[in-house]
């Protein structure tokens, strides 16, 4: 026992040593390079506006941006708006044909003008089934 705490009491000096060097430039106590000094003052290079280039100067008699209705600022955000149309875009609308009717939607349902696909009879019935106050097909909201 006394031998292993002769040991243990040397290699704990020896350790406590190590960490205790002479040299400046390293050690456990030495100041380390790189680490920044909290009261050094430096000047800062002025803050500068990067050049934005998609601004343009106003032209007279132009309607100014802020005038303009929020509504359709936001259609022509999310729609993209009125923009140039390029010849192969162009070429291409003209071969898809002229525009669909703006009521094309409210057609859809018109036996007469579109196909409708046979899903069944099981289908047919519950489409065509009439309205009920049956409660077991009823759904509400727990309140």
């Amino acid at each position: 026992m006394n031998k292993r705490n002769l040991a243990a009491a040397c290699s704990l000096a020896l350790l406590a040593l190590a960490g205790c060097r002479s040299s400046a430039s390293s050690g456990v106590f030495a100041a380390r390079k790189g680490v920044p000094d909290e009261f050094a003052v430096g000047r800062a290079a002025p803050l500068t506006v990067p050049p934005d280039f998609a601004l343009v100067p106003p032209r007279p008699g132009q309607p100014r941006p802020q005038d303009a209705d929020s509504s359709q600022q936001a259609l022509d955000a999310l729609y993209g708006g009125p923009r140039q149309v390029s010849q192969g875009e162009q070429s291409l609308l003209n071969a898809a044909g002229p525009a669909p009717t703006p009521g094309v939607r409210s057609d859809a349902r018109n036996t007469g003008t579109s196909q409708v696909v046979n899903k069944g009879a099981a289908t047919r019935d519950i489409l065509n089934a009439p309205d009920q106050t049956n409660p077991q097909a009823n759904a509400s909201t727990p309140q």
